[in-house]
């Protein structure tokens, strides 16, 4: 049986994803679309053209939008659906994905923007509610009106706020702001991230922006959506993005450049053939490449950066998901995306460097400069970033360890970079 998903962008209908047999997937722009010289590609990889794209082709974007691994099949299990069944997880989840995009059943039509529904704030009890549902119905899968999907492999909602409050959209209402339950397998993980992403945005990086929250005993991380824009008075609208692995044509399953996903030097070819401004999105992905060594993040990998598509773009997205995974000894210290070949967050040194370099095209002495410079940065910024989240709710002695760790890792990461310099840590956990 034929089955069809409408692909709406803006309110105008973009093309048509079908599947015309079981395990099949085709996707075709729509004729309207082909027709305006001005209308953009769904994505880098899925260039304007009348011929439809097969399932090698077009599923790694549209599988792209979808949760992975355990999230991915426990929303299956809510669903009633197979976790290998993209299409179905799409039909029941893409009223609301990361960009500009919504799926919707043949019929169906974009839910006017200017809508005055007003979703009303959760209180303290329900939100503890919905914090307690999510790690077994992620995404609140197929409850009545939510239509919702955002990749990767953590617990995680999109919502909107109400002068600040949580609340659940309305159907079809564009989410502003994604929430983040603490991880319960490692200690304060609402903590870490909020402390590496502000401490990111202070040393200058572009950045998702992020307040760390409390209720009852239970803390998560408040993430506003960067590909989501509101005028001075006007609706919220969405902005069209999408991660590395889809611009590249890579499956999700294969997003760590160890499985064959894409690598630095990937990464940085695309911007140069992608972005409106190649220099300047350029530099902006090696300082987060710095950035995340000195934090000690190996989970940098290609679902984790994206392309924004504003009046602006295309660009380097402002990062999101910067965890220091290093403070969890459990958790492996191999880098998503090797640094001249590094496998190993706490042995780089002058050598890997000499071979990132190359293997990117950027100059070494560039490479030195950013590395002396970030790193005296976050030395100066770490113990202001720490003061400021240190608020009612947070773990203030957890703060103080991220800092101290985060202020040893920049010195012994500026070290590394010297001729012959030694590697950048003694200790296999890369702490």
């Amino acid at each position: 049986m034929n089955r069809v998903l409408d692909i709406w962008w803006d309110g105008r209908l973009v093309g048509r994803l079908t599947r015309p047999r079981p395990a099949t997937l085709e996707f075709a722009y729509a004729d309207d679309w082909l027709r305006d010289d001005g209308a953009p590609a769904l994505s880098a990889s899925l260039p304007r053209r009348a011929e439809p794209y097969p399932r090698r082709e077009c599923r790694p974007f549209f599988a792209g939008l979808l949760p992975e691994e355990i999230q991915r099949d426990r929303v299956a299990r809510s669903l009633g659906v197979s976790p290998l069944n993209d299409f179905a997880l799409l039909d029941r989840l893409g009223g609301d994905v990361a960009g500009a995009l919504q799926l919707l059943p043949p019929g169906e039509a974009p839910t006017d923007l200017e809508s005055d529904h007003s979703p009303q704030p959760l209180d303290d009890a329900a939100l503890i509610d919905l914090l307690d549902r999510l790690p077994w119905r992620p995404l609140l899968a197929g409850e009545a009106g939510l239509r919702l999907s955002l990749a990767g492999a953590q617990s995680k909602l999109p919502v909107v706020t109400v002068d600040g409050r949580i609340a659940l959209p309305a159907p079809g209402q564009p989410t502003t702001h994604i929430l983040k339950p603490a991880i319960p397998d490692f200690p304060h993980t609402t903590e870490n991230e909020a402390f590496a992403m502000r401490l990111a945005r202070s040393v200058g990086l572009d950045v998702a922006s992020v307040e760390p929250r409390r209720v009852g005993d239970r803390t998560f991380l408040l993430v506003a959506r960067y590909d989501r824009s509101t005028g001075p008075d006007g609706p919220v609208r969405r902005v069209h993005q999408e991660d590395f692995c889809q611009a590249l044509g890579i499956p999700p399953e294969v997003k760590y450049a160890a499985e064959g996903g894409p690598g630095l030097k990937e990464g940085f070819g695309l911007l140069r053939r992608v972005a409106l401004r190649p220099a300047v999105n350029v530099l902006k992905l090696l300082d987060a490449t710095i950035f995340n060594l000195i934090v000690g993040n190996a989970d940098a990998h290609g679902k984790n950066f994206s392309l924004l598509y504003d009046a602006g773009g295309p660009r380097l997205a402002p990062l999101y998901d910067l965890v220091m995974t290093a403070a969890y000894p459990e958790l492996s210290p191999a880098p998503a995306m090797p640094i001249g070949g590094c496998a190993n967050l706490a042995e780089i040194d002058a050598h890997h460097w000499a071979a990132f370099a190359e293997e990117t095209t950027l100059g070494l002495p560039l490479i030195r400069r950013r590395v002396a410079e970030l790193g005296e940065s976050v030395i100066r910024r770490a113990p202001g970033v720490a003061e400021e989240l240190a608020t009612p709710g947070v773990d203030v002695d957890a703060l103080s360890r991220f800092r101290r760790r985060v202020t040893g890792r920049a010195e012994r990461c500026m070290a590394s970079t010297a001729a012959g310099a030694d590697r950048f840590s003694g200790k296999a956990t890369g702490s």
